[in-house]
């Protein structure tokens, strides 16, 4: 009896002796090949860094006014960041195979398809908020006949409305409670058309009534 407990445990332990002997060389080899990949993927944010200071990307969306963070959520360390990221992942997918991880492998997948959705929705973010500075600048350029400060709250408001619009386009494009942002992107219409509405009824009853009463005179 004591004899058969003895060579059971020997069957037992020489099995996983051999699935730890058989495993070693994936784990090598997936080490490899991630190594590699984190490598790859280092010099290519480098990469896409000095490719933003020699266009000096981060001074034309600061000289436009476009919002920033800390320096390590800059929007040039946002797009390397995602780089990087990618480069790593499609990595790890061979990686996850090689040590028999099917489950990995789906969940990377998923993630690396929803990766162009963050770097679209970055995209959208820094021309979304370079086109609420211009469309700033633009209406403090072209109104004429107001006071300076009018001029400058309606270049605020269309303004902090385009980056407003950006700000849900872009939790819209990362799939962030899609069905909240629109309702919330057609409260938010309806809310600047009823504005306008008891804007100019409050402020242009007067010429409104001007001109129906000539269109009313040259009737009579």
């Amino acid at each position: 009896m004591t004899q058969d407990i003895g060579q059971t445990l020997l069957a037992s332990l020489n099995n996983g002796v051999a699935v730890v002997v058989s495993f070693v060389p994936k784990i090598i080899a997936g080490t490899i090949v991630l190594l590699i990949g984190i490598i790859i993927a280092s010099i290519l944010k480098q990469a896409v860094l000095g490719i933003f200071k020699a266009l000096r990307v981060e001074s034309f969306l600061r000289r436009y006014g476009v919002p920033e963070a800390k320096e390590e959520f800059s929007w040039s360390n946002i797009f390397s960041e995602i780089v990087r990221w990618f480069v790593i992942i499609i990595f790890l997918l061979p990686t996850a195979d090689i040590w028999g991880l099917p489950r990995v492998v789906t969940i990377l997948n998923e993630f690396l398809l929803y990766l162009p959705n963050v770097f679209v929705a970055a995209i959208i973010a820094v021309v979304g908020f370079v086109l609420g500075s211009l469309a700033h600048d633009l209406i403090l350029a072209s109104v004429k006949g107001i006071s300076s400060s009018t001029a400058n709250t309606i270049a605020s408001v269309t303004r902090w409305a385009v980056n407003v619009f950006v700000i849900l386009a872009v939790l819209n494009q990362l799939g962030v409670a899609t069905d909240l942002i629109r309702i919330l992107f057609t409260g938010f219409v309806a809310m600047l058309a009823i504005a306008g509405g008891i804007a100019f009824g409050l402020g242009g009853q007067g010429s409104a009534k001007d001109v129906v009463e000539g269109i009313r005179n040259k009737f009579k």
